[in-house]
């Protein structure tokens, strides 16, 4: 029998015996034990190349780690040239784009290129995380499943929520910041409906981790030292410091993408950022790779072990010589981080971003007690804190931040200044960046799905659904009489959109500009069609304008029906009409 027989057999049966409501929980359940599967064989290839490299070159009399990343970020840069053949996007805007654009469609490539490009970036020193590819490569599974199984867009789009907590549940072991980070990130609605498979996603890709990975969690530490009301303030001005380094970190993420934008090169782009990478790993060696390691040593009080040797490890005695190499891992792990996507390398933000906030965190805490004022704080727990601090301000994720962090080390104690330290980041990162490295690309593309119903319906649309074209055009130089025998006559419409000859708009006629004139033949070779022609009340950009953009146009203008421009030239045109009925189809298939 035929595959494709075979298959239409398998979804008939479904069809008959399986609801849609069970058919969903079975899906978020394989598709939570892939998204675990994926993440343990992302992380274990990358532990290989480091334990590889690390007894082979880190470890060696001739320690030249700081070369290494160079050498990954070559070796995809070959992969993406010779065998990709196509450059691959950020995980989590690539995903939120093709959930709004896309009808939630992945491409199917996307499945093994960052399980082979993040591994090689992060392996070999990259400074970012194994996170977001991750989630991207789970994704395209979730995607690709869901398209097999004939599953709608609205479907899709919560298989890939499924995806992406299933994704952090594995590597994190956290499902409960899990399920957040999908409704957080991915906009998607809080009902029962999508909550169920996204806990059972969770559920599934920890269970999954467990098997493969045993109990082995990421940061070995408990909390020793419960919230002190007096520390309050203290936390608050922790919120307050990594707010304003969340804005930094975005920031300098734009400034380093945009500077490197003007290479357009690759090759150079490599080059120059191996290069830079380098330089910060050989002054600055936590820098290398994701930095659990780096978290650990902090929380474990191992400050010295953190920094690693350094060309200052003479005045290591001088605890604010520790202090300031702390503020320089803070400083210049966004640089490194952004440098490594840059250059060409694959990975996520979230991990460099724990990374930075633990080291904020830390230097935080030691000024407090060092400062000479009698105070005390613990240092472990501003660590800790520092993180969900940066979390919730970078990725504007207040809930995640905190759900993540109290997950991945047991630190329910700490709630309240949790809570204290992520709302106050959030509202400073909030007030100071109106959109994330998440969203401003998608923002600027008119992609972007918020929990805002009506823009997101309107982001959910899709322009050329609602032009119409079937309109017939007209020349300035016509006459009146070439107007009625060859327009008017011809036409159903009661619009005409003036055209030069080379497609170039210049104007429109209604039927009511010329309903007086239009049986006086004495006008019929006197008069043009310039002569009734008028300007529109408003265009439409078809390149620029998002459909936001259209309603707010046709709100203020009060007009029925505007004119498309696309490429300089005439397009077509939209009515109110249609614009406002595919509005209503498409937000009854959003809350259905």
């Amino acid at each position: 029998m035929p595959k494709s027989n075979l298959f239409k057999r398998i979804l008939i049966w479904r069809y008959k015996y399986i609801s849609e409501k069970n058919f969903l929980f079975l899906l978020s359940l394989v598709i939570g034990l892939l998204a675990g599967l994926v993440s343990v064989f992302i992380k274990n290839i990358t532990f290989a190349i480091e334990a590889i490299l690390e007894k082979g070159i880190i470890l060696s009399q001739n320690s030249i780690y700081f070369i290494l990343p160079i050498v990954g970020l070559f070796l995809v840069y070959l992969f993406v040239k010779y065998i990709a053949k196509r450059p691959s996007g950020h995980a989590i805007p690539s995903i939120l784009y093709s959930l709004s654009k896309r009808n939630g469609i992945i491409n199917r490539h996307n499945i093994y290129y960052p399980i082979i490009t993040a591994p090689l970036t992060v392996g070999f020193g990259g400074s970012v995380g194994l996170l977001g590819p991750a989630i991207a490569s789970a994704s395209a599974i979730s995607s690709t499943l869901g398209t097999l199984l004939h599953t709608d867009r609205k479907t899709r789009s919560l298989l890939i929520g499924c995806a992406s907590a299933g994704a952090i549940a594995s590597i994190f072991k956290s499902p409960i910041a899990a399920i957040i980070f999908a409704i957080e990130v991915f906009s998607l609605d809080l009902t029962f409906a999508s909550l169920l498979p996204l806990l059972i996603a969770s559920v599934s890709s920890v269970i999954t981790s467990y098997f493969f990975l045993g109990d082995s969690v990421l940061f070995d530490f408990n909390v020793s030292e419960k919230f002190a009301i007096k520390d309050t303030l203290f936390y608050l001005v922790l919120g307050v410091g990594t707010g304003i380094a969340s804005i930094y970190f975005s920031k300098i993420y734009f400034g380093i993408t945009a500077l490197f934008n003007k290479l357009k090169s690759p090759r150079h782009k490599l080059i120059i950022g191996g290069l830079a990478i380098g330089v910060m790993l050989f002054f600055i060696p936590p820098l290398y790779g994701e930095g659990f390691g780096f978290i650990n040593d902090l929380m474990l009080g191992n400050d010295l072990k953190a920094i690693g040797s350094t060309p200052f490890d003479a005045h290591l005695d001088n605890i604010w010589v520790v202090i300031g190499l702390l503020f320089g891992i803070t400083i210049f792990k966004a640089i490194a981080m952004t440098t490594t996507f840059a250059a060409g390398g694959t990975g996520g933000i979230i991990i460099p971003t724990l990374v930075m906030g633990s080291a904020l965190g830390n230097v935080v805490a030691k000024v407090i007690n060092h400062c000479g004022l009698g105070f005390s704080v613990s240092e472990a727990n501003f660590t800790l804190i520092g993180m969900a601090g940066l979390i919730a301000g970078v990725l504007h994720a207040p809930l995640t931040a905190i759900f993540l962090i109290a997950e991945i080390t047991g630190g329910y104690e700490l709630f309240v200044p949790l809570m204290i330290t992520a709302s106050m980041s959030f509202i400073i990162n909030k007030n100071g960046m109106d959109h994330t490295i998440y969203t401003k690309e998608l923002l600027e593309k008119g992609a972007l799905l918020t929990q805002d119903k009506d823009k997101s319906v309107l982001t959910l649309m899709n322009i050329d659904s609602v032009i119409e074209q079937n309109f017939i055009q007209l020349q300035p130089e016509m006459t009146l009489g070439e107007m009625l025998l060859k327009g008017v006559a011809k036409s159903n419409r009661n619009l005409f959109p003036v055209t030069t000859k080379k497609g170039n708009f210049v104007g429109i006629i209604l039927l009511d500009d010329i309903r007086t004139v239009m049986f006086d033949q004495s006008l019929y070779n006197s008069t043009t069609v310039e002569t009734f022609m008028h300007k529109p009340p408003e265009y439409i950009h078809y390149e620029s304008d998002s459909m936001e953009i259209v309603m707010k146009k046709f709100q203020d203008s009060g007009a029925w029906n505007l004119p498309v421009i696309k490429a300089n030239k005439y397009y077509g045109f939209i009515s109110k009409s249609k614009l406002l009925t595919a509005y209503r189809r498409e937000l009854i298939n959003f809350t259905s």
